[in-house]
């Protein structure tokens, strides 16, 4: 038996939920690798906090270098959050040639490029399972299981609030803001939510999945990002009544090339696997050319789920530690090629579900088809709700497909119709195919 002494910088829930599953089952991972997993020291501000765990005298301490420059860790564990003090830690950390563990999304979608090279020159590693999806396997399902797959789409479910939310709003027609209270009231939601309703945590996660997927590191800016912020029950109604449920999913595509990448509110038809994904959990839907269509599911985030992708991590750094691989396959997938090339958003093509309100007069209608048909946009159904008791009628449109720049225009001339009641809503429609 081999011993690794880690450095946890960070004792919040996922910190905990380490150490809790390093005191639960260290023995057994032990029996399975050969190597005893040590937690010898761990640094936060906060060391007062009963954490419900026995943490033996000498551990704990609130100077997170003094754990970095302790030449006897052999493994840094980043689980402080944020991208001020956790990049300077990390950086540091690699520079000294010690492998660096993290579940800090933001950091590596900010500046995983800085994070890779500095991994790379310093011939150590950066892992990161535990960034996207929480307890899901995702990433080490890519750079394993699938590494003889050119990726040809993902989709995502990466945000457990904002899927809880729809989740409930289906189920019992509540309004969003009474769905959000109860979610951040429950410890679904931060306060405030903007990071998981406006979409940014799961563009976070999409980076990373598309960088691993394509081989460059993906800055946030080439993520086209709207999240599920003020989602009214009656477009989740609407999409019941038509087969379908809204999800906010990350897309991410090979279009010839190119990369096209998105997080958005779509509509997916009730019968695909995806939509049957629901309260906070997480799935990613991946085909690749070989293998075809694949999902991972399970929990995305929470104290144990991401601890054990932690773990995870940790026993693969302890491995390539001990066997001196050098700089290991998390890093060198993510720096195959210097940069992308990225859809141009105008051009992305696809369906898309529109609701308009228009006065109940002759010709309305006709108005708005002529519209769609100037920028060749071809309408799959069309729904017109009874007339409503202000005198407009609501109605539902699922399109065919057609490039962004044609819906946008599309949308700003309906929007500025004398018929046109309220401004259009417009949300992608997603068939997986």
């Amino acid at each position: 038996m081999r011993e690794i002494k880690i450095g946890i910088l960070g004792f919040g829930t996922v910190g905990a939920g380490v150490v809790e599953g390093i005191q639960k089952n260290g023995a057994l991972m032990a029996e399975r690798t050969g190597i005893v997993p040590r937690v010898a020291k761990i640094a936060d501000l906060d060391i007062q906090t009963d954490r419900g765990l026995v943490i033996p005298d000498g551990v704990l301490t609130t100077d997170a270098l003094a754990v970095i420059n302790d030449p006897e860790i052999d493994l840094i564990v980043e689980l402080i959050g944020g991208t001020t003090l956790a990049r300077t830690f990390t950086l540091e950390a690699l520079r000294q040639g010690k492998r660096v563990i993290t579940a800090n999304k933001a950091l590596l979608a900010d500046h995983g490029k800085e994070i890779y090279r500095t991994a790379q020159e310093n011939n150590t590693g950066i892992y990161y399972e535990a960034s996207v999806g929480g307890g899901i396997p995702i990433l080490r399902s890519q750079r394993a299981g699938l590494i003889g797959n050119r990726i040809e789409s993902i989709f995502g479910i990466l945000n457990g609030t904002c899927n809880y939310i729809l989740t409930r709003m289906e189920r019992e027609g509540l309004p969003f803001a009474e769905i959000l209270a109860d979610a951040q009231q429950l410890g679904y939601a931060e306060t405030p939510p903007d990071l998981d309703i406006d979409g940014i945590d799961t563009a976070h996660k999409a980076v990373i999945l598309a960088s691993m997927a394509y081989g460059a590191p993906v800055p946030m800016s080439a993520c086209s990002t709207k999240g599920i912020r003020g989602m009214s029950a009656s477009e989740i109604a609407n999409a019941e009544e038509l087969g379908y449920r809204i999800k906010l999913l990350a897309i991410i595509k090979d279009n010839a090339g190119e990369v096209e990448l998105s997080v958005e509110p779509t509509l997916v038809p009730k019968e695909h696997m995806i939509a049957s994904v629901s309260d906070s959990f997480n799935a990613v839907f991946v085909k690749g050319d070989i293998v075809g269509e694949t999902m991972y599911y399970g929990r995305g985030a929470g104290r144990l789920p991401t601890g054990s992708a932690v773990i995870g991590d940790i026993m693969e750094a302890a491995a390539d530690k001990l066997n001196d691989v050098g700089v290991p396959v998390s890093v060198t997938m993510m720096l195959q090629r210097d940069s992308l090339t990225y859809c141009s958003a105008d051009n992305i093509e696809k369906r898309c579900y529109v609701r308009l309100s228009l006065e109940d007069k002759p010709g309305a209608m006709a108005q708005v088809m002529t519209i769609f048909g100037k920028h060749n946009i071809s309408i799959a159904s069309v729904v017109q709700k009874e007339r409503h008791a202000a005198g407009y009628a609501p109605v539902v449109i699922l399109t065919q497909e057609a490039k962004e720049s044609e819906f946008s225009a599309a949308m700003d001339e309906i929007s500025a119709l004398a018929v046109s009641r309220h401004v259009p809503v417009r949300m992608r429609l997603e068939d997986f195919e």
